[in-house]
This record gives C-alpha cells, sequence and structure tokens, in this order.
C-alpha cells in the first residue's frame, strides 16, 4: 500500500476532518501547495479558497476555508481555519448577495479602522464565489 499523509481540519470549535490521504493542496498564502507523505516541515499562512483532498490520483473532495495557517510535517498536514464546509455547500446567490452588501458597508467606511475588517470579509466571500469557476 502506498504511504499516506494524516490531513486533519481543524475550527476553533472542534476537529472536522481526519483522514488518511494520498496528497492534500491547500490555498497557502504565497500560493497552492501540495502535502505528501514525508514533506519536509513547515507553517504557512492560509488564503481563503479550496482544499482540495486526493486519494487514487483523483480529487475525493473539495473544502472551503476562510483562511488560517497550515502546519506539515512528514507525517500529517493540519490546517487550523476559522470557517470551514465542503465546497458543495456553498449557496452562490447567498454569497452574492452578501458580497454586494459588503461592498456597500466599503463604500460607507469612514476609516481604514472600519474598513479593513471589511474587507478580509470581500476577499472571503470572492474567494467562495471562485469556487464556481473551477
Amino acid at each position: 500500500m502506498a504511504e499516506r499523509l494524516r490531513f486533519e481540519l481543524v475550527s476553533p470549535e472542534r476537529l472536522l476532518l481526519s483522514q488518511e490521504v494520498e496528497m492534500v493542496v491547500v490555498p497557502g498564502a504565497e500560493g497552492d501547495f501540495g502535502a505528501l507523505p514525508r514533506h519536509a516541515p513547515f507553517l504557512t499562512l492560509v488564503r481563503p479558497g479550496v482544499i482540495e483532498i486526493y486519494d487514487n490520483r483523483r480529487v475525493i473532495d473539495r473544502l472551503f476555508v476562510a483562511g488560517g495557517y497550515a502546519e506539515v510535517t512528514p507525517e500529517r498536514c493540519t490546517v487550523l481555519a476559522p470557517e470551514a464546509m465542503p465546497a458543495a455547500e456553498i449557496d452562490r446567490e447567498r454569497v452574492e448577495a452578501e458580497l454586494k452588501d459588503l461592498r456597500e458597508d466599503l463604500e460607507d467606511a469612514t476609516d481604514e479602522a472600519a474598513r479593513k475588517p471589511i474587507r478580509a470579509k470581500i476577499a472571503v466571500a470572492e474567494a467562495k464565489l471562485k469556487v464556481f469557476a473551477a
């Protein structure tokens, strides 16, 4: 049997997923990266986007994360995400409405301190919409 990597997806509340996989592709801050068994250890930021889980050389699951952190070791890839959900559960119309409201809120914001968290929410909403382009 081929070597496997333990993939764990963790939210602030609980462990969302823990399984042995062939490979996982994560949207890192510096670009997407693939984690395989015996990978060199590192820590990185995760940008909002989709994690793809591979088994038998094909994608078996796609999970949206709203950013976070990833730790990769030779045996494991752990992603800590403030928000995560199956990509298939994203409601396009709801996200588009949310994005419209956020852009209006951004226009109404009076200073940079108010704009910064709105921009972060816009980035997450835009990343959710990219799920439909893939």
